[in-house]
Order: C-alpha cells, then structure tokens, then sequence
C-alpha cells in the first residue's frame, strides 16, 4: 500500500499537479497532527509532535506549519515546526516559558504564543528558533490570542481573570486590560475590528471596542462557548459550545444569532478528554475555496463537515484522539509530504 501511494504522489510530482489541499488537526492526546484531505477527509499523512498539541498555524506560503505544544501533566516549554513538504519536524525551546498555548502568525511569518505557566505573550522568529520578544500579560490564564488587521496589536483572552488584553506589538507591552465574562476563553477578530471574546463559563460572547476594549454587545451562546472563527466572507461569525455540543451562528453585522447546529455524531462512542465526557467540539475553521467549515469533536475522534449554506452537518470524518486545533493548507504545486500516514476509507 505504501508503495503503491508513493507511485501516484511521485506521479503528481513530476506531472506537475497540485498537491491536494488539506486540513490539519492536532491530536492532543496522541501527540500527533493529522493532514486531511480537504475533499474527502482521507488521511495523507501524520506528523509527531511535541506532548498535547493544542494549536496550529500554517505559514502564509503553505509550507510549514507551526504547533503548540502545552504538556500533559508536566508543563511543555517547546513548539514543533512541520515541513509540510518533506514531512521534517523541529523543536523551538521557549526557555522558562511553559504551557505554550493560544498562538497566530504575523505577516513577517514570526509567531506570538501565549505561555500559561509565566503569563507571557511571546514573539518567536521562527526561521531562527528563537524568542525575540515577551510581552507580561499577567495572571490570570492568558490563553488565547487574535491579532489587529493592522498587525499592530494583539489581543490576549485570560480565563480565570474574565478579561481581554491588548498588547502593542512595537513594544511589547499590554497597554489595557478590560473585563470580558466568566472563562473568558476564545478571541477572534470581527471584519469592523472588534474582539469577539467566548466567556465559557457565562455562557456569552461579549463584543469589545479595539481602542477602549470596553464591551459594545453581549451576545448569548449557551452551552460552554469555547471558540469563535469567522468566515472568509466577513458575514458569520461561528461558535462552538463544548457542553451543548452546538455550533452558533451569529450575523456579524447585527450579531443575531442566524443558525444552531448540532454536532454530536449519533455512532460514535465517546470519549473522556480535559473537558469530561461528551462530544465536546472545540476547533473550528472555515474553507475559503469551498461552502465548508470544519469542527473539531474533541470526545468522539472526528471532524464534523458543515454546509455553511444551509447550516446543517454533511458527514463526519475520523482523526486521531482528542482532536482540537485545526489549520488549513492550500493545495501546492510541484508538493505534497511524504511522510508515514496512509489514506483512511
């Protein structure tokens, strides 16, 4: 099987054909991340990384990508590098920095990760594999992180303070910190520049001015509202309620909610993850070239694949355990990993 799937990658190589595009999902419990083909959900390859990936960022060329790895019950102080061309990994050891966590590529290609166990904001060239900057964002759990359309800002959610920092990122430094809800957890950035912020444990999604981070609007998700994404379009804003086992969907002009779906696959047996048992979906991403997003269903091992034109599920596809953080790679020409994994029915 291995070498018959060498022949037909070989095939497209020297055809000049473009390597399918592909979903990459981090494993947390199996410490591995999986690349999915875009089309089918079949598996093209498996990368190990460090302990606990939590998330993924591909660069803006699609060829390498960048993972954080928090650690199981030690703290992790590392990240690993995928070549997503010839499959080779690396590590960039963070130092004194552990708890890697919430992370985002700036335009240059360096990375700003969170690092719960010294309350950092780091900035790390990743070409030389080393930390250029550290920003104190201060107790509280700072976990994850958006960026500013104009590259120059960062936005910090910190879970157990319930606040929203802003760090400038010439110098480094947080310049305000503003209450957001209970478990303040997951961030994004909004088309018209506002933080949208996930307050898991105050089951809403709160609004916040970029300059003031003062909250502009309250929004509910009930359910553990753990991530929030928005579409390439700029239109929908997207939920994911770990509890519920629910995707909300917001218009993010009026912030109405305009969907729910449901995610929990009615045939798959559940698993325990570090949020309890259930389906519990976490990551989730929408496709640019296709009516698609993806969502990870940590406690039952797969993807769930959502019509974002009807909102409703289309089927669900297998992944390693404790599936998470998910990325996407677009297809490339003249390239395609070839590394072990081997494309599952």
């Amino acid at each position: 099987m291995r070498r018959l799937m060498l022949a037909v990658v070989l095939l497209a190589i020297t055809s000049g054909a473009y390597a399918a595009p592909r979903l990459l999902v981090g494993n947390k419990a199996a410490d591995t991340v999986w690349a999915l083909d875009r089309a089918s959900g079949a598996r093209l390859a498996e990368y190990a990384t460090g302990p606990a990936p939590h998330e993924i960022a591909v660069s803006h060329d699609g060829r390498s990508a960048v993972v954080t790895t928090y650690g199981h019950q030690d703290a992790h102080h590392a990240l690993t590098v995928i070549d997503l061309v010839d499959g080779d990994t690396r590590a960039i050891d963070l130092g004194i920095h552990g708890r890697p966590h919430g992370l985002a590529l700036l335009a240059n290609g360096d990375a700003l990760v969170t690092t719960e166990a010294s309350g950092s904001l780091l900035r790390v060239d990743i070409a030389r594999g080393a930390v250029t900057g550290v920003a104190n964002v201060g107790e509280g759990v700072g976990h994850m992180v958006a960026v500013s359309k104009d590259g120059a800002f960062a936005y910090v959610s910190k879970i157990r303070a319930g606040t929203v920092v802003r760090v400038d990122l010439t110098t480094m430094r947080a310049t305000a910190e503003r209450p957001a809800g209970a478990g303040a957890e997951g961030i994004a950035i909004a088309p018209d520049g506002g933080v949208w912020v996930t307050n898991r444990a105050d089951d809403t999604v709160t609004v916040h001015d970029p300059d003031s981070l003062g909250i502009v609007a309250t929004l509910p998700s009930a359910g553990f509202p753990i991530r929030v994404v928005f579409t390439p379009d700029g239109q929908h804003a997207l939920v994911t309620n770990a509890s519920a086992a629910t995707l909300s969907v917001f218009d993010a002009a009026s912030r109405g909610v305009v969907a729910s779906v449901a995610l929990a696959p009615a045939d798959a047996a559940l698993q325990t993850t570090l949020l309890g048992n259930g389906p519990l979906p976490i990551g989730a991403i929408v496709d640019p070239d296709a009516p698609r997003a993806y969502v990870a269903i940590s406690g039952a091992d797969r993807i769930a694949v959502i019509d974002t034109h009807h909102w409703n599920v289309l089927e669900y596809w297998k992944t390693g355990r404790e599936p998470d953080a998910l990325a996407l790679v677009p297809g490339e020409p003249d390239a395609l990993a070839l590394v072990p994994g081997e494309a599952v029915p």
